[in-house]
């Protein structure tokens, strides 16, 4: 197993921009944009949240919103109809259960409707400051890489990566394995020859 803490430290010198990449400039924000990222790129998404926003800019216009106008702003994203029928349903839960306000508590926001437990410790940890572990696909896959997993299960996989790693240090740990494996670590041909983990990795030589 790769020494966590030797991994943080390499990936922050390695990847020293790495942040959430979903444009926001609050919690609702980064909440709706967070919802929209699935099965898309966050780039793409970056590029329709603009309007998004400029049309319904809180819960209560959102919760209110025509579905089809809704639809034809989201339409680049794939899945649009279904997307549009979730930030509505995200929006009027929030009007509903409190007053129209991003609620800074995990089972709060898994409750929401479109909201599981990856969206809300994103939130959580980039909006709130409120330590959480976001289990995507390039973290899921490095944690196993690294010997730090064998689960494949986001939740199970979560709390082995928490047993290893500080609380203080999950919300960056997970950004800089996100650009690592966007950047380096790839799912099919991962670049060990490029990466400045490889001598730690136990996968290193078995690709």
């Amino acid at each position: 197993m790769a020494d966590p803490a030797v991994v943080n430290a390499r990936l922050a010198l390695a990847h020293p921009d790495a942040r959430c990449a979903l444009d926001h400039a609050d919690a609702f924000q980064l909440l709706v944009a967070t919802v929209l990222s699935a099965q898309t790129t966050d780039e793409r998404v970056n590029t329709v949240t603009p309007e998004v926003f400029g049309r319904w800019p809180d819960a209560a216009a959102l919760a209110t919103a025509d579905l089809a106008a809704l639809e034809d702003v989201l339409r680049p994203l794939g899945f649009f109809r279904a997307k549009a029928r979730s930030l509505v349903g995200l929006a009027q839960g929030l009007v509903r259960d409190h007053d129209g306000e991003v609620p800074p508590d995990l089972d709060a926001l898994v409750a929401l409707p479109g909201v599981g437990r990856k969206t809300a410790n994103l939130v959580l940890g980039n909006a709130f400051g409120i330590p959480g572990i976001t289990v995507d696909t390039h973290v899921g896959r490095l944690a196993r890489r690294l010997g730090w997993t064998t689960q494949t299960d986001p939740v199970r996989a979560e709390a082995d990566i928490a047993a290893l790693v500080p609380p203080s240090e999950w919300v960056m740990l997970c950004h800089r394995l996100i650009f690592h494996g966007r950047r380096v670590c790839h799912a099919r041909r991962p670049a060990c020859g490029e990466c400045v983990l490889a001598d730690v990795c136990p996968s290193a030589f078995a690709v």
